[in-house]
């Protein structure tokens, strides 16, 4: 009975609770409200700011060329991409501007980072170029330059006191050296741009990557070109490119004959005038001899061409895988090697280590690289030539009774033949005498280890010195004593 009337009370219940939820269904006037749709705030993501792709290693030089050979005129323009390793942040760049020496150099426009720039200052060889904005260290900075260079007349006024201006044209040539501006060293936070002497070289380099593109105005009567780098003709211009050079030169003549042969994959070309066939076979002939013995002495012959070229002019001169050889060495060479042309072939080919791939500041310690071209050659008549080595030593060397001290300037020379003497044959035997006190195992392992470490680097009396003193034991400050006048 009790569990009928619980179950009468739940039946109740339920059904009052459904008829409850219809009646409300039912009664509703206004539809229900609508909430609007959840929102999020998303996560703020990372933001990544691209790395700059790294500085290259060194200054790029673009040279677009137009020559006039007849109008003894050249039109560039030019463009420097220039890496700042300095260490220091840079608001302005000093260039070498060494054609402004003489007349005939202009400029049109320069420009910075592809913008117009007006605030540049010329003196003398010195362009200063102030930048937009400071480069900071390991940034890159792009400098544009257009110019025209009317070439003087390449003669020399005085011989007795300074040398012949290479630059410039003859009657049957045209010479393009320093003729560019190029970015100079800064070291220790200075620009390093010496002034001119008359006798010596003055600048100092900084190792480049160079593309010279040449035209020619008229290009049906274009005459034979001896430059730097390896050529690639195209049908309207040749282009030439090099990498880790110094100084990128150009000679033009219409009377250029030429002859070359191969060392390993090097290409030799000796440029001679007519009616001097067999001194242009000798230039070539000694300076692939050499070529081949400084690989195995010095270094790797870092290029793949070497340019030799009869200057009409009285001077030598060398520059990246090229050098100037003076027409007086082809009007004395009397077809044996025991000649003037012989060992100066020699001597210009070994600058190819001390010069190009070693660098030093010319001005203030030419020793560096003359001394050891000049010992140079005394080494080429030990190998090739060794009945001519007591010839080379008496009439190369102490025919002049070479005095002074070897670390001089150029400015303290007192006159060319003094300054020789002291820099270059007084070095000679400076060196030959630490060869016998080193011995020959530990002095040549001492030049490769300089030349390996000098490497596109200018290097200084104390790299030198201090690279010495890891190969030998031996005491040799009494040869420093009596051949320098600093103690290093």
């Amino acid at each position: 009975m009790r569990n009928t009337f619980l179950f009468l009370s739940l039946f109740s219940f339920i059904f009052s609770s459904c008829s409850l939820s219809s009646s409300a269904t039912a009664t509703a006037t206004q539809p229900a409200p609508t909430l609007p749709p959840p929102t999020f705030t998303p996560a703020p993501t990372a933001t990544f700011t691209p790395t700059p792709p790294p500085a290259p290693e060194r200054a790029f030089y673009t040279l677009n060329v137009l020559m006039d050979y007849d109008a003894h005129r050249v039109t560039v323009d030019e463009t420097i991409i220039y890496p700042n390793h300095t260490g220091n942040q840079l608001n302005a760049l000093t260039l070498a501007a060494v054609p402004n020496l003489w007349s005939g150099f202009a400029i049109q426009s320069v420009r910075v980072d592809d913008e117009p720039l007006s605030a540049y200052w010329l003196d003398g060889q010195r362009l200063d170029v102030a930048l937009t904005s400071f480069i900071q260290p390991e940034a890159v900075v792009t400098v544009q330059i257009q110019y025209t260079l009317d070439l003087p007349f390449a003669e020399q006024e005085d011989p007795n006191i300074a040398r012949p201006r290479i630059y410039g044209y003859t009657s049957r040539q045209l010479n393009l050296v320093n003729w560019y501006p190029f970015v100079v060293p800064y070291v220790n936070g200075e620009w390093v741009l010496h002034e001119p002497w008359y006798y010596g070289e003055h600048l100092v380099y900084e190792s480049a990557d160079y593309e010279v593109n040449l035209r020619f105005a008229d290009p049906a009567n274009a005459p034979t070109i001896a430059a730097s780098g390896i050529p690639e003709v195209a049908p309207d211009s040749t282009r030439y490119t090099i990498a880790a050079a110094r100084a990128f030169a150009i000679a033009a003549s219409r009377e250029f004959q030429t002859a070359s042969t191969q060392v390993g994959d090097v290409t030799v070309s000796s440029y001679y005038f007519p009616a001097y066939k067999w001194g242009g076979q000798e230039a070539l002939k000694a300076a692939s001899e050499a070529l081949l013995l400084f690989n195995q002495k010095y270094a790797p012959y870092p290029h793949k061409t070497l340019s030799i070229v009869m200057g009409d002019f009285n001077d030598g001169m060398e520059y990246s895988a090229f050098f100037y050889l003076s027409r007086d060495f082809y009007n004395l060479y009397n077809g044996t090697p025991d000649s003037y042309l012989t060992f100066v072939s020699v001597h210009e080919t070994s600058h190819q280590w001390w010069f190009e791939q070693v660098g030093n500041d010319q001005a203030e310690q030419p020793w560096l690289d003359e001394s050891l071209a000049a010992y140079s050659e005394i080494l080429y008549y030990e190998h090739y030539y060794p009945k001519l080595v007591n010839w080379w030593w008496s009439y190369r060397v102490d025919y002049y009774n070479p005095q002074g001290f070897v670390d001089i300037p150029i400015y303290e020379g007192g006159g060319f033949r003094s300054y020789t003497n002291s820099t270059y044959f007084q070095g000679a035997h400076f060196l030959h005498l630490l060869r016998e006190r080193m011995g020959n195992e530990a002095f040549f392992a001492f030049l490769q280890d300089y030349a390996a470490q000098g490497k596109n680097k200018i290097f200084t009396a104390h790299n030198f010195f201090s690279i010495l003193s890891q190969h030998t034991q031996s005491d040799y400050a009494d040869l420093v004593r009596q051949y320098f006048r600093s103690l290093y």
